[in-house]
């Protein structure tokens, strides 16, 4: 399984973007998938998640901006950020439990994509 995230770039002050990860490979089905993002010198921190089933979670210092979705046929998540700041500038990485067909049938793993960068310029 792998997960390919896109959409990052450099947007000023109040702008939006919106980030996308599609999974592919051998999939039977996805548990939850989520957004990290880990500022300059800081650690990885999480700022959404959905369950495939559709329930959504929001860190505190994006709730009302950001809006995590889902595409099931797909197997693409998206999230739309909103009135961006400066302190939205990070690497962004999106992140998957799935459960996936493998040599001794179906097991669950975590499957991290690459990261994205966002710049928000003031």
């Amino acid at each position: 399984v792998q997960l390919q995230a896109s959409g990052g770039g450099l947007v000023q002050d109040g702008g939006s973007l919106t980030l996308s990860c599609t999974a592919s490979g051998s999939i039977y089905s996805i548990v939850v998938m989520a957004w990290y993002r880990q500022p300059p010198g800081k650690e990885r921190d999480l700022v959404a998640t959905i369950t495939w089933g559709g329930s959504t979670n929001y860190s505190d210092s994006v709730k009302g901006r950001f809006t995590i979705s889902r595409d099931i046929v797909r197997n693409t998540v998206l999230l739309q950020m909103n009135n961006l700041n400066a302190e939205d500038t990070a690497v962004y990485y999106c992140n998957g439990v799935i459960k996936d067909y493998g040599l001794r049938g179906v097991s669950t793993s975590t499957y991290w994509g690459q990261g994205t960068q966002v710049t928000v310029s003031s």
